[in-house]
């Protein structure tokens, strides 16, 4: 399978006039000027120009607003520069995202006239509670009809989910992934709520009225949604925000919200989970700790080994960032050494263990 690459042309709020409490999109993206049809042609050729020849799957992708929402000859004009190179086999696709609410027949024609290739929805939740205290100014009604459209179009479909959010919990997040997975994208990105300034969440937080998740919640959360969507074959294009997506200088967000290596995290933290899950069923009384640690003192038997195998690309998992998975094991486990292997004929995120 090909690696992606993503060219990415930032719209920033431009065709959303709708105010959510966690946005504040001069902040979320670096560019804040809307980017014109003849700089769209610059950035795509600086990026061809370092890409090309790569083997790459190269994707021109609208990112930052809610690019269906902009008047319909504006759509033209961008969408007429990221068509004309991919006719050229310049690039692969064409990639949008926007509001579930700015989807219809007229501008599903549009997109597939210029040969669009995925769209996702920045849907954030299904339950009625949270995207009415988000003000995200639709019901979850709207994300079925459009998500069915969409579908009947032929167009990839992605589904964007926020956690955390103002009258959020556990249950309505695990809530609206199975919602996703009746709904049947191929594609989906999972944000963590994070709190900006100059925005109406930062204000709740304030006053006292919003709490957020706590990091271990949160962790939890997106974790059990993550391994949910994976299950089910849907690819997870994104967790969290990158660091490059934010404007962090001067502290413009609450960093205590916002992790920047996030992915890891719950990647890592599944790892654990699967590799924990093996130890614990291969022992079945054979590695008793007190009866290890009694055997060691009286003569001298070393630890037995546990080791931890998985191909090249899940190692920082397995380790877990900042080497959590490694400490975690240690320290709760002190009756075996550990090790920390590659064996490359193992899938991406497979993890198993030998015990000798």
């Amino acid at each position: 399978m090909k690696k992606h690459a993503i060219i990415p042309i930032f719209i920033p709020h431009k065709g959303c006039p709708n105010d959510c409490v966690f946005c504040n999109q001069k902040k979320i993206t670096a560019k804040q000027k809307p980017f014109e049809a003849e700089e769209i042609g610059k950035r795509i050729e600086a990026y061809l120009s370092t890409l090309k020849g790569r083997g790459l799957m190269i994707e021109v992708a609208f990112f930052g607003g809610s690019f269906t929402g902009i008047p319909m000859e504006e759509q033209r004009e961008y969408l007429t520069v990221a068509k004309k190179y991919k006719d050229r086999g310049e690039i692969d696709k064409i990639h949008l995202s926007t509001r579930p609410d700015y989807i219809n027949e007229e501008i599903l024609n549009l997109l597939q006239e210029f040969t669009v290739d995925v769209i996702e929805l920045g849907v954030q939740s299904f339950d009625p509670e949270v995207l009415r205290l988000s003000n995200r100014g639709h019901t979850k009604n709207v994300v079925y009809s459009s998500s069915d459209k969409i579908l009947a179009y032929g167009f990839e479909l992605g589904i964007q989910l926020m956690i955390g959010l103002p009258g959020d919990s556990y249950e309505k997040c695990m809530a609206s992934v199975e919602e996703t997975i009746k709904i049947g994208p191929s594609l989906a990105r999972l944000y963590p709520t994070v709190i900006l300034k100059d925005t109406k969440l930062f204000e709740q937080y304030q006053e006292g009225s919003y709490k957020p998740f706590s990091k271990e919640k949160m962790l939890r959360t997106t974790t059990d949604m993550y391994r949910k969507l994976q299950e089910n074959n849907i690819t997870i294009l994104r967790v969290g925000l990158k660091s490059t997506d934010l404007i962090s200088e001067n502290g413009e967000l609450i960093s205590s919200t916002y992790h920047p290596a996030f992915r890891q995290l719950v990647q890592g933290e599944i790892a654990k989970e699967d590799l924990e899950r093996q130890l614990l069923a291969s022992l079945k009384g054979r590695y008793n700790k007190e009866k290890i640690l009694k055997e060691k003192m009286e003569n001298g038997a070393s630890k037995p080994v546990v080791t931890f195998l998985c191909e090249r690309t899940s190692f920082s998992n397995m380790i877990g960032n900042c080497r959590r998975n490694k400490n975690y094991f240690e320290k709760k486990y002190p009756q075996f050494s550990f090790r920390f292997k590659i064996d490359e004929s193992l899938p991406a995120e497979r993890y198993q263990l030998n015990i000798l």
